[in-house]
């Protein structure tokens, strides 16, 4: 503990802790998969897929199995994953991983859903779905996991999927902490239900924004736990809570689909934009896709440190895509 216990008064209180990996009480995926819900996670990865493959090169006269990559979840964050993978691959055997290739690596992304890619329209996923197989990834749809052990996952279908390294990305849910926190209403995933305004249900002067936040829409739907929720929860909350200093009203909270994009590394990048601002989404692929993907990063970028320290850092990138590697081997 770097501090002692204290107390913090306060007048009105902003929660916005985000949200953890949700395992749904699947028994051995604590213990054997890999959650990406820190750096601290996201470094063991890392790490462990660069031992994984050094491992493999080291043994080139031996005869070996192929790398098993197994993934869970089939959001944004396995999707891409799964055809990064297979890009890292491709410039490990550039700094002398002999044997590694394509044909060494085995990625199965499983998804319990109809498809990948649920957030996107069906026209998105099934593309996404195509070119994840066309670079060597297999994709199981309709296939829940049921245990995960040291070498690999067992599925409701009977089918074990053998895997060195499992990462899991399916769900989320707001830290276990959160569950009933000073009496507050939570839900099944210890989200605090909040009212339209974006104040808790049980105590107006205590409001909850993003992922920790379950924010009932008037079509019935929730909030969905994004990117784009969150800026958006935050720009409202902050123009509710200046309401309820001056005695003003508070305005509900409407969450504004401005669609989605993913990129599949170096492959291909696909998505909708616009969403339920116009009457059915604009669908956009390729490298038109690619440009839109990166300006979103750079809006974002620019909303947190402003137009110049972006500016600076989308110099300083430029210069590191030169004398940089284009992968940390550390």
């Amino acid at each position: 503990m770097l501090v002692a216990e204290r107390s913090l008064p306060y007048d009105i209180l902003v929660i916005a802790l985000g949200s953890i990996s949700n395992d749904f009480g699947t028994t051995g995926v604590k213990d054997n998969c890999i959650f990406l819900d820190s750096p601290k996670q996201a470094r063991r990865f890392h790490n462990e897929m660069l031992n994984l493959f050094l491992k493999f090169t080291s043994n080139a006269n031996d005869d070996k199995e192929k790398v098993n990559i197994a993934i869970v979840g089939g959001g944004a964050t396995g999707v891409e994953l799964s055809a990064e993978l297979h890009n890292a691959v491709k410039q490990l055997h550039s700094y002398g991983f002999d044997g590694l290739d394509n044909q060494a690596l085995n990625v199965t992304l499983v998804e319990a859903g109809e498809r990948i890619l649920p957030a996107l329209p069906p026209r998105i996923s099934a593309t996404a779905h195509q070119e994840l197989t066309n670079i060597g990834v297999r994709v199981l749809t309709k296939t829940m996991v049921t245990e995960a052990k040291p070498g690999g996952l067992h599925t409701k279908e009977g089918e074990f999927i053998e895997a060195d390294l499992m990462v899991w990305a399916a769900g989320i849910k707001a830290p276990d902490a959160m569950k009933e926190i000073a009496g507050l209403e939570t839900n099944r995933i210890n989200q605090l239900v909040v009212e339209p305004t974006l104040q808790t249900t049980r105590d107006p002067n205590t409001y909850a924004i993003g992922d920790c936040a379950s924010c009932l829409q008037p079509s019935g739907s929730v909030v969905p736990p994004r990117a784009q929720a969150a800026h958006q929860m935050a720009t409202r909350c902050y123009h509710n809570i200046l309401a309820q200093l001056n005695g003003q009203a508070l305005k509900p909270y409407v969450y504004k689909d401005h669609g989605s994009l993913v990129s599949l590394s170096k492959f291909s990048t696909g998505g909708s934009l616009m969403g339920n601002l116009m009457r059915g989404s604009v669908m956009v692929e390729g490298r038109i896709a690619r440009a839109v993907y990166i300006s979103l990063y750079r809006m974002h970028q620019i909303a947190l440190h402003g137009y110049t320290k972006t500016g600076l850092m989308m110099l300083v990138g430029g210069i590191n895509r030169v004398i940089r590697p284009r992968l940390k081997m550390h």
